[in-house]
């Protein structure tokens, strides 16, 4: 190898990590911040590939393939700020699934209720001989409970949506601290 320099031998540990789509970049960033890089030799793949990875709601999710040097200064420490990182973000993504939860109950709630005055008006109809006052009473908040479900869940998305977003704000900061303290410890 005459004009070439030769790359010295380097350990590498490797971590698979199963990421939303919408979250690869920011992931890739923070955990460089911890000694970890791409694995430039894999490609990131998607899980319809690895359908054993993907667990429940795994539609949309990526694996990512990074790598580090085994030798890494201060590999204890950064190893505990990584793991309070990832504490936060998976806090962050169930601050996110509850902005939903509870909105989603709510309607499903109020549609069941509805359908079963829907059910009730029913046979109130069908009975012998029918009862048409009780069909109407019956069928008004019958009607209600399955028009109101989507204006509950909007505003309850809504109103979730403003109280849980400043903690996840706060979640944010406490990861840009976590990573700003992991990569000095890399400097």
């Amino acid at each position: 190898m005459t004009g070439e320099s030769r790359r010295g031998f380097t350990a590498y540990e490797y971590k698979e990590v199963l990421a939303d789509a919408g979250q690869v970049s920011f992931l890739i960033d923070s955990y460089e911040n911890f000694g970890w890089e791409p694995d430039e030799n894999v490609m990131p793949g998607t899980l319809e590939k690895y359908p054993e990875r993907a667990g429940r709601g795994g539609h949309g999710k990526t694996v990512l393939r990074l790598k580090r040097d085994r030798r890494i200064v201060n590999k204890t420490e950064l190893t505990r700020l990584q793991r309070n990182f990832e504490a936060c973000a998976e806090q962050i993504g169930r601050l996110e699934k509850a902005k939903t939860s509870r909105p989603s109950v709510m309607a499903l709630t109020v549609g069941v209720i509805g359908t079963a005055f829907m059910a009730g008006s029913t046979f109130a109809v069908t009975a012998d001989p029918p009862r048409i006052i009780l069909c109407i009473i019956l069928a008004i908040p019958g009607f209600l409970g399955w028009a109101a479900p989507w204006f509950l869940y909007r505003s309850g998305v809504r109103r979730e949506t403003e109280k849980i977003n400043p903690l996840i704000e706060e979640k944010y900061d406490e990861i840009y601290e976590i990573c700003e303290r992991g990569n000095r410890l890399l400097n």
